[in-house]
């Protein structure tokens, strides 16, 4: 059986978000957990273009009748899943940020009052 553009193109592009994924960790942009759901998630996608019966396993797997709502299900949920990580990091920052402010302001004011006491 042929391979259509579809089952060629996702596979390669695919391939290239994982690679770019793991260049992040390795520079330590991304963290490692971050990186194998990247992974996980796109090589799942890869493997379900290029073998489309896959989904029918997911279908049994979660219990839902059709695969292509096993295949949208398992997606919106992983989506869900990273959505939320990236919201805990986004705080996380904030709070460093926060800390790191009042860490400048704090020795500005030592700097300022020290050169008015002289």
């Amino acid at each position: 059986m042929p391979l259509t553009p579809y089952q060629i193109v996702v596979p390669i592009v695919c391939i290239i978000l994982i690679v770019y994924a793991w260049n992040l960790a390795l520079r330590k942009k991304k963290t490692i957990l971050e990186t194998l759901f990247w992974t996980m998630f796109w090589g799942l996608i890869a493997v379900i273009a290029f073998w489309p019966h896959v989904a029918s396993y997911l279908s049994v797997l979660t219990g839902i009748a059709d695969q292509e709502n096993a295949a949208s299900v398992t997606f919106i949920g992983i989506l869900f899943f990273m959505v939320f990580y990236l919201i805990m990091r986004l705080e996380e920052l904030e709070q460093r940020h926060a800390k790191l402010v009042r860490e400048v302001a704090l020795q500005r004011n030592d700097h300022h009052e020290n050169n008015s006491s002289h």
